[in-house]
């Protein structure tokens, strides 16, 4: 162990529960006792770390919340002129009016916006607004939508019911045992599996939740299906936008497929980085939110709605999902060549901006992750398996990224030929999904 990050890591597991707030960021899925764990400045898509070493982030770049990079001065300028204007009133801020209008202008079938700050409760506010819509219980749902009581409660029917959706492993500890069967999971392209949900809930179905497109394409008019299963059962068709949305187009990726829901959710990349997020819907549906209980104060400070509008009005300056798109298959390109040069095996996924590889090696493939993630760090860079792709990763980030791979994936080769990937690591294999730290 080494660094001040580590030292500090240390101390945050004593005081903090799990040592972070977010799973994704927690050293141990990374590089256990090497991560650096925390920054003191972020600008683009460089950060440094507590010991004052600078890094190339072509990992997860902020989990995909910083489309323009880290620290965007268009947006910084927004979100300073609020806070020295005042970020909290007993009045109402007035951008959260003027965004409403543009996230609305930009999906022409919804009529009615309503907000939080972070993607998870957003999602809660979206179920909450389906159940009070349609006066239904169960949920079907494909894909990872947060860490809310609503969503983790499919695990108290099935044990591990979450596990090809988000992480193996989920004990529904604290949630009520009453919320057992409200919802059911499918998989994405796997119409008959929803259908099936269909038959056995009949009229109670409340909402059909997932994501538009889930790290592969929509096959067989599969969409086009859901919708039309939603339109039958009357259940409320919700995508979840908050990781593709504004990476595939501008605005939500569904406008790519000519499938409307009847509420779209945004968060991450919506404000760069400060938090925001937004539920979007038609009126019908919406309206429904008057009926019950959504509320909060932080709900209606300033600097979420002015970074959302300052965002979204860059990203269409400048094609930012052009941009990422580009980024994004130039590294996919690096991957593959690379892989087949040193006869790796690998796997790749994801849509081109969010893009990802799986070493394909058996029992070894999860040390030589974890080990490609040492090589890398080593040589300057914050990365893993996964590519964030942002405004900011030119493409002298990318060759220099690429040409570190090279000398990664050699590496990894000789260990695998030398049957010596386990000796070449400093510290633990990374972790692979929800584990107690202590």
């Amino acid at each position: 162990m080494s660094g001040k990050g580590q030292r500090l890591y240390t101390k945050a597991k004593r005081l903090i529960p799990g040592g972070t707030q977010l799973l994704s960021k927690r050293p141990e899925m990374f590089l256990p006792n090497q991560w650096p764990a925390y920054y003191t400045k972020a600008k683009g898509c460089e950060v440094w770390d507590l010991d004052g070493k600078k890094y190339i982030d072509m990992g997860i770049m902020g989990v995909g919340s910083c489309i323009l990079g880290y620290a965007d001065p268009e947006v910084n300028r927004a979100v300073k002129k609020a806070v020295d204007s005042g970020s909290m009133s007993t009045l109402n801020a007035p951008e959260e009016v003027e965004l409403a209008e543009l996230l609305c202008t930009t999906h022409p079938w919804a009529s009615m916006v309503r907000y939080a700050r972070t993607g998870g409760e957003a999602m809660a506010i979206a179920e909450r607004i389906a159940r009070a819509s349609t006066g239904r219980d169960t949920i079907a749902f494909c894909g990872y939508h947060g860490w809310h009581d609503w969503y983790l409660a499919t695990n108290l029917a099935r044990k591990d019911g979450l596990k090809e959706h988000l992480l193996a492993g989920l004990e529904p500890a604290g949630v009520p045992r009453g919320l057992r069967g409200t919802v059911r999971p499918f998989h994405y392209n796997k119409i008959e599996e929803l259908e099936a949900i269909v038959k056995k809930e009949g009229k109670n179905l409340a909402a059909i939740i997932m994501e538009p497109i889930h790290g592969v394409e929509p096959e067989d008019h599969f969409l086009q299906k859901v919708r039309k299963i939603a339109d039958t059962t009357g259940a409320v068709l919700i995508f979840d936008e908050i990781t593709v949305g504004w990476k595939l187009t501008h605005g939500g990726a569904h406008l790519l497929y000519g499938v409307n829901p009847d509420i779209a959710v945004f968060s991450k990349a919506i404000s760069n980085g400060y938090p925001m997020a937004a539920i979007i819907g038609r009126r019908k549906v919406m309206q429904a939110a008057q009926r019950t209980f959504i509320s909060s104060t932080y709900w209606t400070e300033r600097v979420g709605p002015v970074a959302a509008l300052a965002t979204i009005k860059k990203m269409k300056r400048v094609g930012a999902p052009k941009r990422i798109e580009r980024a994004g298959r130039l590294v996919r390109e690096g991957w593959t060549s690379l892989a087949k040069k040193y006869n790796l095996a690998i796997v790749i996924g994801g849509v081109m901006p969010i893009s990802s590889f799986t070493f394909q090696h058996g029992k070894v493939s999860q040390a030589l992750k974890t080990l490609f993630v040492q090589e890398m760090l080593d040589r300057g860079y914050l990365a893993t398996n996964m590519f964030f792709a942002s405004c900011a990763h030119t493409d002298t980030h990318i060759k220099n990224y690429v040409r570190s791979v090279d000398q990664s994936f050699a590496v990894l080769a000789h260990a695998l030929e030398t049957r010596t990937v386990y000796k070449k690591l400093r510290g633990p294999v990374a972790h692979t999904g929800f584990e107690r730290l202590n």
